[in-house]
């Protein structure tokens, strides 16, 4: 059973930048899709982007695209979600998750595993 845990959530004001990480546990995700989502209250939760199993492809929500990266590290079990020119619209928790499809998808229902969330709030 793979664990998620992200990490490197936090306050920052708009413009500013933050890197999440989310490390795995309980199993290696090297041949698991990986994908980040996020919810804002009141929202439903929405696909940021996914990286394939080797990260040689990623794709992005048009809203994240050219401000967000993901990238992944499978000698250390973990995914990071590098997030630029934050916006007040980026406050949201934003959560990790793991498929066992190798190249993902941005359907909630196509991943496995689940991690907590991390709350990031973008002050404007």
């Amino acid at each position: 059973q793979v664990q998620l845990v992200e990490s490197g959530g936090g306050l920052v004001q708009a413009g500013g930048s933050l890197r999440l990480s989310c490390v795995a546990s309980g199993g290696t995700i090297s041949f698991y899709a990986m994908g980040w989502f996020r919810q804002a209250p009141g929202n439903e939760r929405e696909p940021v982007g996914y990286i394939s199993w080797s990260g040689d492809n990623t794709n992005y929500a048009d809203f994240v695209k050219g401000r967000f990266t993901i990238s992944r590290d499978n000698a250390k079990n973990t995914v990071y979600l590098q997030m630029n020119s934050l916006k007040a619209e980026d406050t949201a928790v934003y959560y990790c998750s793991a498929a066992r499809s190798r190249y993902g998808s941005g359907w909630s229902d196509d991943y496995d595993y689940w991690g907590q969330g991390t709350q990031v709030t973008v002050s404007s």
